[in-house]
């Protein structure tokens, strides 16, 4: 061996033998990367999991547990107007007059009952129920506007109900899955995070909309409508309803319907055929920049009243215009949202405080809560439907006269099918108030003088967007 080569080789010797001693006598034990501060618990390789490893457990075990509770839904409806690209982007497919449409629903009890959206059901003459590959024939129980829900019943027992979790619990950053059927793709799951709560986007088209949506950036699209969304226990936290996309498809941002809200509206709709919606007799609004500073406010707490009913339960216990709502029985409300969630828990006849500030005044009141029509009695949807009209109607609710300025009459077309009023051009949601002059107080009577009429007509009323007009012909 020549010189060169050995002195090379002491030198990497050397140079091992150190590396080993500093191991040993300065490192002495493997370090613990993942401890803070020097009382907490040591962290070994026998008592440590992977976050990763320990989350796609959870996400198997929520999968296998929510996707038995979910169904497929079917539906076909007569369409007799041009295609609506709005029924595409939903999972509508027009076919000889027909839309056949597709959605998800949730097993709510054993026995059949089935939740979902009424806007996936909502024009549907024929819906259908996938299960574990049988089809069942299902019929509507009833549907609520105001938070796009629906309960559908099917002939089936013995079926896997979902576990509703409190949505009052979900915190954002929280893991949730989506189960559905999008693009009529059967059990699809997928994963993301609570964004944001209690969000209003104004999509719900009613005239008493309940919008707190769980925001959830888990991928939603057309067909995942009335499907799931649950927690990593695999217990239901929302029902998705919507998209906030330009395209029809998912761009990040989707929202559910939180549990709590879903229970109270389900239980009513299975028990009454209604939501026994409670009214304060108020409405609020957001406190901004803009508001602050007209009405001097000093913080942004609270939500303003924009709204007072005549006689309402908020004006009985002495709520007046532009004050502002701090607490709901002890809970702090900041927003419109969040005011009306908490609102929306109570039945027709509860009692809630309400703490608010008028003036500069903190004030507290008892409100007697009531239904639609000013009461607390229990009420039940009715409609009436006139086949020689074609049309399905209904008297409007005081609480919806009283806001909409209406002092006389009120019908409202809630449907439209082959018949006088379509050839009428009268469109669907119209409220008519009266016939040439005389005031109309209920479809019954509606119906009767329109049958037997002659001469000239006129018909005025509301439309659907709260705007005074008429329809005018001969007969």
């Amino acid at each position: 061996m020549e010189k060169k080569d050995l002195k090379t080789l002491v030198i990497a010797l050397l140079a091992g033998f150190s590396g080993a001693f500093i191991y040993k006598h300065v490192d002495g034990e493997k370090p613990n990367l993942f401890i803070s501060n020097q009382n907490a618990p040591q962290v070994t390789s026998a008592n440590y999991t992977a976050p990763s490893e320990k989350l796609s457990e959870d996400f198997v075990q929520a999968s296998a547990i929510s996707t038995q509770c979910v169904v497929f839904i079917n539906t076909v409806a007569t369409t007799n107007s041009s295609y609506n690209m709005f029924d595409w982007f939903f999972g509508g497919q027009q076919q000889n007059n027909q839309v056949v449409g597709s959605g998800s629903g949730v097993i709510y009890s054993q026995d059949g009952y089935i939740m979902t959206n009424n806007h996936v059901i909502e024009k549907a003459e024929v819906i259908e129920v996938v299960y574990n590959k049988r089809t069942y024939k299902a019929k509507v129980v009833g549907r609520d506007l105001n938070t796009d829900l629906a309960v559908l019943k099917i002939d089936a027992t013995q079926l896997p109900a979902v576990k509703f979790a409190n949505s009052n619990n979900v915190k954002i950053g929280e893991w949730v899955l989506a189960v559905g059927n999008p693009f009529n793709l059967n059990s699809t799951v997928t994963a993301g995070i609570v964004s944001a709560k209690a969000r209003n986007i104004n999509v719900v088209n009613s005239q008493f909309p309940l919008e707190s949506f769980i925001q959830t950036d888990a991928a939603i699209n057309p067909g995942n409508s009335g499907g799931a969304l649950v927690n990593v226990k695999g217990e239901l936290v929302g029902i998705n309803t919507a998209i906030l996309s330009r395209t029809g498809s998912y761009t990040g941002y989707g929202f559910a319907v939180p549990s709590d809200i879903v229970s109270k509206v389900v239980k009513d709709l299975i028990k009454y055929g209604e939501v026994q919606k409670a009214f304060t007799g108020v409405e609020v609004s957001e406190i901004t920049s803009a508001v602050a500073e007209k009405l001097k406010l000093s913080d942004f707490s609270g939500v303003v009243v924009t709204y007072i009913q005549n006689q309402g339960a908020a004006e009985k216990a002495g709520l007046k215009k532009n004050d502002i709502i701090l607490k709901l029985n002890d809970l702090e409300v900041n927003s419109k949202s969040t005011f009306e969630e908490y609102l929306s828990y109570y039945n027709p006849g509860d009692k809630v405080k309400i703490q608010y500030k008028s003036g500069n005044d903190i004030k507290d009141a008892t409100l007697v809560l009531t239904n639609r029509e000013g009461t607390t009695e229990i009420l039940k949807h009715e409609t009436f439907t006139s086949p020689t009209l074609g049309a399905v109607m209904e008297t409007v609710s005081k609480v919806e006269k009283d806001k909409l300025g209406i002092t006389a009459g009120g019908v409202r077309i809630l449907k439209i099918n082959q018949g006088l009023i379509r050839r009428l051009g009268i469109s669907e949601g119209f409220i008519v108030t009266s016939i040439n002059k005389v005031a109309i107080n209920s479809p019954e009577e509606f119906a009767d003088i329109v049958e037997k009429i002659r001469g000239k007509v006129v018909i005025e009323g509301i439309t659907s967007n709260g705007v005074k007009g008429y329809y005018s012909f001969y007969f």
